[in-house]
């Protein structure tokens, strides 16, 4: 799938949620759900910078294919880890460089999440796009 295409996906189940209630459970479920990372990935280096909770992001480039793994401290930012990470993982790296992420406005999380969350959010989507750009000189 492209990353529009599973961003398409997540609007329609987030659609499907009543409340906000329901979507925080349905973020809480994904980070429970997210294998999280391996703790020699746990590093200074993989945290990402101006998160107000601790959250690591590892990436490789396997077969063209930017593979990316994440783990939190907060499941909150977990599930929103995962949330990336299903659109992210496995797609080229030129695609992650040029991706206009509308599912985040779509589905209403930046405004449902504290300041400091929001920047964290933004901060782990700066990331993923700077693993794209490097990867990209890798081919």
């Amino acid at each position: 799938m492209t990353i529009n295409e599973i961003q398409e996906e997540i609007i329609e189940e987030f659609a499907g949620f009543e409340d906000w209630m329901d979507k925080y459970a349905y973020l809480i479920e994904l980070g429970t759900d997210l294998q999280g990372l391996d703790e020699q990935y746990q590093t200074d280096q993989n945290l990402i910078k101006g998160c107000q909770s601790k959250v690591w992001f590892n990436a490789s480039l396997e077969e063209g294919k930017v593979k990316l793994e994440a783990d939190s401290d907060a499941i909150i930012v977990k599930g929103i880890a995962a949330l990336l990470i299903r659109v992210f993982n496995n797609q080229n790296p030129e695609d992650i460089m040029n991706a206009d992420l509308n599912f985040i406005d779509e589905i209403g999380l930046k405004q449902h999440l504290s300041p400091t969350r929001s920047n964290g959010l933004v901060s782990m989507v700066k990331q993923i796009k700077m693993y794209g750009i490097a990867f990209n000189h890798v081919k």
